[in-house]
């Protein structure tokens, strides 16, 4: 239950908030033109925002690091 509090409450950062504006902005633009591409937009930018996920969350984008020998 505390990795959980820890997951919503810490780390809120801004591409964090932008997606959540972006998220509840989009969502009630969909439930006002009862838009279900609209919706499922929202949900996911919020779904992001929330649990703090995206493709670089645990270092997914960064290429490996290899150290090179020197050979003198």
């Amino acid at each position: 239950m505390e990795r959980i509090k820890h997951t919503l409450f810490s780390d809120w950062h801004f591409m964090r908030w932008l997606r959540l504006i972006i998220g509840i902005v989009i969502s009630i633009h969909a439930f006002q033109s009862r838009d279900i591409l609209s919706g499922l937009l929202a949900a996911f930018l919020l779904f992001q925002a929330v649990l703090n996920t995206g493709c670089c969350r645990s270092n997914g984008c960064d290429l490996p690091y290899v150290k090179k020998k020197n050979n003198t």
